[in-house]
This record gives C-alpha cells, sequence and structure tokens, in this order.
C-alpha cells in the first residue's frame, strides 16, 4: 500500500486571503490595531520559531477571547476566499487511479479543515482528515502522522508512506516518524527541504509512482 498525506494550507489550497481576514478582525475589535499584509502573516506561521500571540495581537499568549473571535469569525470567512492550488485536482485523481491512499494532516482545527476541503469538493478523496485539535499536538509532531498510518496497519505488510508539505514543521515530521518527505515550493514557503523538493503537484504523481514496495 501506498499512502500520501498531505498538509493543507499552503499545500493543497491557498488559505491566506481569509486568514489575513479573520486575524485583521480580532486586531481591531479587540486592540485597535492596523491591518497587517498576507505577506507577513504567511511568513509569520511559517517560521520555525515563533511567537503568534505577539506577533498578531501584541501579547504573550493566546488569549482566550482572541482565539473564541477568531473561531467565529473564521468560520464564516475560511470558505469565502479558498482555492486549490493549480494541478492539485488533477493531482488527486491520478493518485487515487492508482489506488494510492490518500490522507490530510494539518495543524489547524478539524472543523475547518473539512469544512474548507468540503466547500471545494475534495473531501471525498481523503481517508483521513486530521487536525492539531484531534491529535493533541502539532506538527513537527508526528502524533497525526501516527494515527493515520495506524488506520492502515502501517508497518504490518508493505507500506510506502510520504508526507507533502510547504513548511519545515511537515518535513520534521515525517522525518520524527521516518516516512518520506516531498516539499512543495508553490504554497506559502518557495524554498526548502525534504527528501523531494517539486515545483508542481503532479511532481508527486511521479516519485509515488516510480517507488516499489519491496
Amino acid at each position: 500500500m501506498k499512502i500520501v498525506i498531505f498538509d493543507m494550507d499552503g499545500t493543497l489550497i491557498d488559505t491566506k486571503k481569509d486568514i489575513t481576514i479573520s486575524i485583521n478582525y480580532v486586531r481591531k475589535e479587540h486592540y485597535d490595531l492596523p491591518p497587517l499584509t498576507e505577506q507577513f502573516i504567511v511568513d509569520a506561521i511559517n517560521m520555525p520559531v515563533r511567537n503568534l500571540p505577539d506577533l498578531f495581537y501584541n501579547t504573550s499568549v493566546y488569549q482566550e477571547k482572541d482565539r473564541d473571535l477568531f473561531e467565529e469569525h473564521y468560520f464564516q470567512q475560511c470558505i469565502k476566499s479558498p482555492y486549490l492550488y493549480e494541478g492539485i485536482a488533477d493531482t488527486l485523481e491520478q493518485l487515487k487511479s492508482l489506488h494510492v491512499s490518500l490522507n490530510v494532516a494539518t495543524n489547524a482545527p478539524t472543523l475547518f479543515a473539512k469544512r474548507m476541503l468540503r466547500h471545494l469538493n475534495v473531501s471525498d478523496m481523503f481517508d483521513t482528515i486530521i487536525g492539531a485539535d484531534e491529535a493533541g499536538a502539532s506538527k513537527p509532531d508526528p502524533k497525526m502522522l501516527e494515527m493515520i498510518l495506524a488506520n492502515y496497519g502501517y508497518g504490518y505488510m508493505p507500506h510506502k508512506a510520504w508526507m507533502v508539505g510547504d513548511n519545515s514543521k511537515d518535513i520534521e515530521a515525517a522525518k520524527n516518524i521516518s516516512i518520506g518527505s516531498i516539499f512543495a515550493t508553490w504554497g506559502f514557503s518557495s524554498e526548502g527541504y525534504a527528501d523531494y523538493v517539486v515545483s508542481h503537484p503532479l511532481n508527486i504523481v511521479d516519485i509515488v509512482k516510480c517507488q516499489k514496495l519491496f
């Protein structure tokens, strides 16, 4: 069995516009702060080490009121502007035709991930869509990946598995569980490291096709 686990934001779909709008909504409503740019927010999210409450709201830790307002606003906002990156739909179809098992492991809450992927008509392509809230840990912790692989009895029969993402946290999560890693340069980060670095989603199909189970 071949298994591909995708990150969501910046890998499958572009969500930066809606994330930015919701963060800026909290900034204005709770702190009367000026809006941040999409690029600033994407760069902040992709920093290996950062304090997002400080960068977004000038607070040392996430305030419950900020988290609640963001989630309330983002639940409505998150399906207004997201789109699949060019080549993703074709890639998913080709992988499915090869009987590859597809999954999503995202640091976003599971509720939002399922809502967005359902809105974009691709949720049925995935066996599992899981967020950090459901696993109790965010990447680079490999807990989400472990949960997905356990569904297939990974390790008890011939398997190959890959994690595809646009962030060092995705690649580290794959490394932490000793599966293959594929860095996507079309998303929120144009440069990264992994077992494979790809510039188009269809490159993933070529990688998976070439790998033998034995």
